[in-house]
C-alpha cells in the first residue's frame, strides 16, 4: 500500500516524504480518529449524567522518517531543506496519501525537525516533526462545484437555422436541487449569486432544516454576490465590474449561514423578483474525521 506525506508552507516551499530518496517515511501518527471534549451535567437525584455538548479536540500529527544521501554535503543540504520547509514561523497544508485516498489538513509546526544522532553512518539520519491542527478535520484535495441555477448552452455547429428560429440556451427548470455531501461532518460552502438582469433580494433555502440565507438588495446585471459560510471565515462580498466590497450590511437579519450536512441536502434558490435572471453556484470541500 503506497503512502506519502507532502507538506507545503505558506511561503510556497514544499517537501515530500514517502518511500523514495532522499526523505524516506518511517511513520505517520495522528491521521485517524481524534479525541472529543464532552460536556456533561447531572441533575439532583439523577443517575449518571446528561451529555450537553461534544467538541472534537485539536489534532496532533507526528512525522518520522529517514534522510538518505551520498555525501556529507548532500546530507547537510537535505537537513537544511527540512528545517526551512517545516519552519514554526509559518503555517501550511499537509497532504496525506494512503493508497487511492488523498486528503489534506491545515496545520502549524509545533516541533521543528529534530535529528537523531544514534545512527553511526554519515549518509543516514532519522528525523521527527510534530504538527498541530487547530481544525481537526481532514479535507478533500479538490473543491466540489455545483451549479444549481444556470443557463445551459444549446448553440451547436453545424448551424442550420429553422423557420421558427433556434434555441441558443435554456433555463434549468427546477428551483430545488439536491447537493450530496460525501463527508463525515457538516461543512460550510461558498454561494455565488450572479444577476444576468435585475434580481431583487436573492435567497437560498435549506428545505431539510428550514434555514435560509437572504440578501436584501436589488442586484443589477453583471453583479455578483459571494457568501462564504465556513466556520471562522464567514464573508459576504459584492463584485461590481471587478471591484470587490463588503456586503455584510445587506444580509437579512433572519439569515443563517447555511451548512451542508453529510448526505443529501435539498436546497431551493429564490428571489422576491427576477428569479429567472439569477444564476447560483455553490462550492464546498467535504470534511472527514480521519484517514
Amino acid at each position: 500500500m503506497s503512502e506519502r506525506v507532502i507538506y507545503e508552507n505558506d511561503n510556497g516551499q514544499s517537501i515530500e516524504v514517502g518511500y523514495s530518496f532522499p526523505y524516506f517515511l518511517q511513520g505517520f501518527a495522528g491521521q485517524d480518529g481524534t479525541s472529543a471534549n464532552i460536556t456533561k451535567v447531572s441533575g439532583v437525584d439523577q443517575d449518571g449524567s446528561t451529555i450537553t455538548n461534544v467538541v472534537l479536540a485539536e489534532r496532533n500529527l507526528q512525522l518520522t522518517g529517514l534522510i538518505t544521501g551520498k555525501t556529507k554535503e548532500e546530507m547537510a543540504q537535505y537537513r537544511g531543506k527540512l528545517l526551512r520547509v517545516f519552519s514554526p514561523k509559518t503555517q501550511g497544508w499537509l497532504q496525506y496519501e494512503y493508497g487511492d485516498v488523498k486528503r489534506r489538513i491545515r496545520c502549524q509546526v509545533e516541533t521543528a525537525p529534530k535529528f537523531s544522532k544514534e545512527n553511526k553512518a554519515f549518509n543516514i539520519q532519522a528525523f521527527l516533526v510534530d504538527l498541530i491542527c487547530p481544525n481537526p478535520y481532514w479535507q478533500d484535495i479538490s473543491t466540489v462545484k455545483s451549479e444549481i441555477a444556470i443557463w445551459r448552452s444549446a448553440f451547436e455547429f453545424p448551424l442550420e437555422i429553422m423557420q421558427d428560429g433556434i434555441e441558443i440556451g435554456f433555463r434549468e427548470p427546477s428551483l430545488i436541487v439536491n447537493i450530496f455531501n460525501p463527508g463525515d461532518v457538516a461543512c460550510g460552502m461558498r454561494i455565488q449569486y450572479k444577476a444576468i438582469a435585475i434580481v431583487v433580494n436573492p435567497s437560498l433555502l435549506n428545505i431539510n432544516t428550514g434555514q435560509q440565507f437572504k440578501i436584501n438588495r436589488t442586484m443589477g446585471a453583471g453583479e455578483i454576490i459571494t457568501v462564504t459560510t465556513d466556520f471562522q471565515n464567514k464573508r459576504v462580498e459584492l463584485n461590481q465590474n471587478g471591484v470587490i466590497s463588503n456586503a455584510f450590511n445587506w444580509v437579512d437579519l433572519n439569515s443563517t449561514f447555511l451548512q451542508l450536512e453529510p448526505g443529501d441536502n435539498l436546497l431551493r434558490y429564490n428571489a422576491d423578483d427576477g428569479v429567472d435572471n439569477l444564476e447560483v453556484s455553490i462550492w464546498f470541500t467535504p470534511q472527514y474525521l480521519g484517514v
